[in-house]
């Protein structure tokens, strides 16, 4: 039985990469996602692009989630950005603290993401579905797991509705953590973020950036690979395809995929699974 899934698109910076995306998730609907995030950068830098990209899903009949940050933000345009989602036809939200653009110090009226939870519903009640991050590795900025775990808590009890994880690539993390979550009386749906291999360089850059983790293995392997990128792409689609079996056998209940705007890479992992033609 095929899992529900999810498909994550960053904003474009050119009206090439406009053009391209359009056919990346005429590609990937085709996979009947359940929604289509699109992220938000740091400092809301990128929100016309952000809310232009989430405007075009909903032309195309999918349901889009606005990634959401509110690091440098004030209540009044938090307020704002609300009701022009809402206007928009914006039913699910991705809620996070965000990242403080380069240069920047601590600033606006929200310090953590549980404080933006918490806002949204007391200013629309349940007209959204609020998303929160989940990290079964650890936050990289956390004190410590426990600490990082009442973080998430302090999330879910402000109102969240489920959670999308960091990517990982050992599955034993996330069932710890979805263990852990549950043992505090955590019970909404925490699904697995997937990010298919596609570049050796790549990922090794985005995972030393946000914390997440390369099993020794799997970075020896693909150090061993070199330039061979045809190697690459085949040991990766061997590594993700695993992980999602055994996502899907433990219980996970839907799956995340961070796509790159490519749509090459999570076909793959899907056909292997069977679930696409």
């Amino acid at each position: 039985m095929r899992l529900p899934l999810s498909f994550e698109f960053f904003p474009p910076k050119t009206p090439e990469g406009v053009v391209k995306l359009r056919a990346v998730r005429a590609q990937l609907y085709a996979m009947k996602p359940e929604f289509c995030s699109v992220t938000y950068g740091a400092g809301g830098s990128t929100q016309a692009g952000t809310f232009g990209a989430v405007k075009e899903i909903l032309a195309e009949g999918v349901d889009a989630a606005s990634h959401f940050s509110c690091i440098g933000a004030t209540r009044d345009t938090v307020r704002a950005q609300l009701a022009e989602l809402k206007a928009l036809g914006v039913k699910r939200l991705v809620a996070l603290r965000g990242d403080l653009p380069s240069g920047y110090g601590i600033g606006g009226e929200f310090q953590y993401a549980s404080d933006l939870v918490a806002f949204i519903r007391a200013e629309t009640g349940s007209d959204f579905h609020i998303e929160v991050a989940a990290y079964p590795e650890v936050h990289p900025q956390a004190r410590s797991a426990d600490a990082d775990l009442q973080a998430f808590a302090a999330k879910v009890r402000s109102g969240a509705d489920s959670a999308i994880t960091q990517y990982f690539f050992s599955p034993e993390a996330y069932f710890r953590f979805v263990d852990d979550a549950r043992a505090k009386g955590l019970d909404l749906p925490i699904v697995p973020g997937i990010m298919p291999i596609i570049s050796s360089t790549q990922l090794m850059r985005f995972s030393d950036a946000c914390g997440a983790e390369i099993p020794r293995w799997i970075r020896l392997r693909l150090q061993g690979f070199g330039d061979d990128a045809a190697s690459i792409k085949a040991f990766g689609l061997d590594v993700v395809a695993g992980l999602c079996e055994r996502l899907q056998a433990g219980g996970a209940p839907a799956l995340h995929f961070y796509t790159m705007n490519q749509s090459q890479a999570t076909l793959g992992v899907l056909q292997r699974l069977g679930w696409a033609a």
